[in-house]
């Protein structure tokens, strides 16, 4: 297996063979999967959650809280380098994408000073389509 750490990088081919067709509209196109409609978004299992694409490590559960808003929400990322922001100017407003920086997969947006109670006052939205939770007792 590559380096978890080495970028990757491949075709539009080669990720539409890897990725299914919601995996691809999300990660490679920064479609964003209906709410409330992915798996991880209630999920409460410990864990590290990858990017579906590279498999590179992202999050971890302990990190994880409910803010009731539809996708997965993370106040923190597993790693500072784990992932990359970008000003997303579409839809007509102005929000901070996060992107996985392994791979550049749009993996959802980062969210500042909505009051949630977290020791970083951040929500980084991400779908559940981007991710892949590898669960603690898997490793065991």
């Amino acid at each position: 297996m590559d380096d978890a750490r080495s970028p990757v990088e491949k075709t539009e081919r080669e990720w539409r063979a890897q990725l299914g067709p919601e995996e691809f509209a999300v990660l490679r196109q920064a479609a964003t999967e209906r709410p409330w409609s992915g798996e991880y978004v209630s999920t409460t299992t410990a864990g590290v959650y990858h990017c579906r694409a590279c498999d590179a490590e992202l999050f971890r559960s302990t990190e994880k809280f409910e803010s009731h808003c539809g996708w997965p929400s993370f106040y923190d990322p597993a790693d500072s380098d784990a992932v990359t922001l970008h000003e997303d100017r579409s839809l007509g407003m102005i929000r901070t994408e996060v992107r996985c920086a392994r791979c550049d997969s749009h993996l959802g947006h980062v969210f500042r000073g909505e009051g949630y109670p977290t020791p970083t006052d951040e929500r980084y939205c991400i779908n559940s389509v981007a991710l892949r939770l590898e669960a603690d007792d898997a490793v065991a």
